[in-house]
Order: C-alpha cells, then sequence, then structure tokens
C-alpha cells in the first residue's frame, strides 16, 4: 500500500480489534461467527489489510465488550478508506452542492457499479492486488453517498456514447451498468447526459474534467491523467473549464432523450 498514513492507521486499528479478540480468549473464526463475517476477513483487518466497515467495527466492539473503545475508530478508519490520491476529491464531493463531470473513457466513477468498478481496477497494469482491488472498490463505493446526501447537491453528468457500449467486465457487467444508469437518471437531483459519436463538434476533446462548486460560494476543477490527477483552483483556468462544461452539455443530448438512448443500447445488447 503505498499510503503510509493510511497503512498504519488500518495496521493500529487491526493491533487492538486483535489485543481485545485475544483478551475475549476468542478465535478469528469464532469472532467472524459472531458478527457475521468470515475468518478471513477478521484476519485481514487485524493485519491492516482490509478496511473494516462501521457495521464490523460496531458488532465487534459489542461482542468483544469493547466499550465503545472499537466502534470510536470509525472516523479514523473511514479516512483511511479513501487511497491518498481520492482522499481529497472524496472531501469535495461531500462538500459541492452543485457537482459536474464529464467523462470519455469509462462512466463516471460516481456511477459505476461495485462490478464495473472492480472490473476497472482488475484492467490496471502493473496490477493490484486481490486486497488492493478491494479497498479500491469499496472506497468508490462509499462515495456513493452523496446521492442521498441531504440537502440534495445537484449532480450532472455527460457519458460519451463509446462508454456504454465498451463491454470492461462482459457484457453481463455491461448490461447491469446500464440499468444502473437509467435507475440513477431518473433521481430529480441527478441529470446523465450522453454525447453521441456522430457529433462533428465537441468541446471536450481535452478529455474529462469535473467542477465542484461549494457550500463558500468557491469553483474547483479536477482532471485526470495517466499517472496523476491533480485540483484546478486557479479562477482562470476554473473558468475554462465551466465554459468546455456548459458547451459539451449544450452539444449532447438532453437528458430525456439521453435515458432513452441507454435504453436503446441496452436492447442492442440482448
Amino acid at each position: 500500500m503505498e499510503d503510509e498514513e493510511a497503512a498504519a492507521v488500518l495496521k493500529a486499528v487491526g493491533r487492538q480489534i486483535k489485543l481485545w479478540r485475544e483478551a475475549a480468549g476468542m478465535r478469528q473464526a469464532e469472532l467472524g461467527v459472531a458478527i457475521g463475517y468470515s475468518e478471513e476477513m477478521v484476519s485481514s483487518v487485524e493485519r491492516g489489510r482490509r478496511v473494516p466497515k462501521p457495521d464490523f467495527l460496531d458488532k465487534t466492539d459489542e461482542v468483544l465488550g469493547a466499550n465503545g473503545k472499537i466502534s470510536g475508530m470509525k472516523e479514523d478508519v473511514e479516512r483511511a478508506r479513501y487511497p491518498k490520491n481520492v482522499r481529497d476529491l472524496a472531501k469535495l464531493e461531500a462538500e459541492a452542492v452543485d457537482h459536474g463531470a464529464y467523462a470519455g473513457l469509462h462512466v463516471h466513477g460516481l456511477l459505476q457499479t461495485a462490478e464495473y468498478a472492480r472490473a476497472l481496477y482488475a484492467m490496471r497494469r502493473p496490477p493490484f492486488t486481490e486486497e488492493e482491488i478491494e479497498r479500491y472498490v469499496e472506497a468508490r463505493m462509499a462515495r456513493k453517498s452523496v446521492f442521498e446526501r441531504v440537502p440534495r447537491p445537484m449532480l450532472t453528468f455527460v457519458q460519451e456514447e463509446a462508454t456504454l457500449r465498451r463491454p470492461l467486465g462482459g457484457r453481463m457487467t455491461l448490461r447491469q451498468q446500464l440499468e444502473h444508469l437509467l435507475e440513477i437518471g431518473k433521481l430529480r437531483h441527478v441529470e446523465i447526459q450522453v454525447m453521441p459519436m456522430d457529433r462533428d463538434d465537441h468541446a471536450g476533446m481535452a478529455g474529462s474534467l469535473q467542477l465542484l462548486k461549494l457550500r463558500n460560494g468557491k469553483t474547483l476543477g479536477h482532471v485526470e491523467g495517466q499517472l496523476h490527477s491533480r485540483l484546478i483552483s486557479d479562477p482562470r483556468d476554473v473558468q475554462i473549464l465551466e465554459m468546455r462544461y456548459g458547451m459539451i452539455r449544450a452539444q449532447a443530448l438532453t437528458p430525456r432523450e439521453s435515458l432513452a438512448f441507454i435504453e436503446k443500447v441496452m436492447g442492442e445488447e440482448t
């Protein structure tokens, strides 16, 4: 794990759980049965190799009689859940009142199903370990809580048509992903648009981008490259991204047309 800070937190949490378990005279398998998790999961958490969910910590605390000492580590674990390169972005997503994104290579992370995300991480070269893949998938799924926040943020997405047709992870994974897009797209605070491949004018040729308007009125941009992603805070650069995103949305299909288009693509996949 490249994120030393997160690794240290997870190892410290794992040590505490192991100490409480041993003090209670329980084996890993016995604790797993008592809290509803596998022995392998308990072992991985104790070694600091898996990020325990809040439910895992709460049940472990109760079974081992830790009186809140294990449950109390949830906040630290939550910060360690996100890999270093997305931790700041996840924090900004949680603060944004308006979040817009154009995705040109694959379905945007906030719209992905777990299986689709897992397929993407499995394609990484050099490859991730299975435990690293699961950590990244869990972190990405945790970011989807932005859809449930109150008050609701405005969330807009523009997807390239190619991202709806490329069968990453296989045809079944793609179909489930398209179904998920249709479900999310029906939410009143979410708008999904499709950029058709037949457009002869396209403002997004410089690559994918995101815009996050925060509660304090400030707007930040976010762009990704092959090895690094970065936040854009210079108002002049943010203004350029806002202009491009506005043009991208104007050139794409409307949200209603886009949902119909996604349904059409699904029909072609059967």
